[in-house]
């Protein structure tokens, strides 16, 4: 992991904590061209916004719409503070985003941090599952940096399912 790397990471870390400060879901995602000079950055907006698909990385790759060309997409790296689900993971593979560095594990994340909440439903597929049934190269790297991803997701109250 490079200071770039730990810098980038730590910025969507920053976006999942204004997330939960807002009421939503403590993740957040940010898309770094080649060069290092930011271009987007998203948060989850389940909860305010009451779409269910409402995620970082999906809110991010909706936000590239039209406004990037292939090329600097296949160069720029996106960084999440918690592993892409299989849901993100598709869209990030089908926007042309070249590069995927995360935070938390989605194993750590259902096996440890959210394991008391498993009555609630997850797709637990790792987004480097979804990558390889793809047939573009996708570059994972992570988890890094696992421990301060944790405590952003562990520090926020998980609501119940509703009856």
């Amino acid at each position: 992991m490079t200071d770039t790397d730990r810098h980038w990471l730590r910025a969507s870390f920053a976006l999942a904590r204004r997330a939960a400060r807002r009421g939503d879901e403590p993740y957040g995602a940010v898309l770094i061209a080649a060069g290092e000079r930011a271009l987007l950055e998203a948060e989850n907006t389940i909860a305010t916004s009451g779409d269910c698909t409402g995620h970082a990385e999906t809110n991010l790759v909706r936000a590239l719409a039209g406004r990037f060309d292939p090329a600097a997409l296949a160069a720029a790296t996106l960084y999440a503070s918690t592993e892409p689900c299989a849901m993100c993971a598709g869209a990030v593979y089908w926007s042309g985003i070249g590069r995927v560095v995360f935070g938390l594990s989605s194993a750590r994340l259902y096996g440890e941090v959210l394991a008391d909440t498993s009555s609630l439903p997850a797709l637990r597929l790792g987004c480097r599952e979804v990558f390889s049934a793809g047939d573009r190269r996708v570059i994972v790297e992570g988890p890094w940096l696992e421990d301060e991803a944790a405590v952003i997701v562990a520090g926020w109250v998980r609501p119940q399912p509703r009856s």
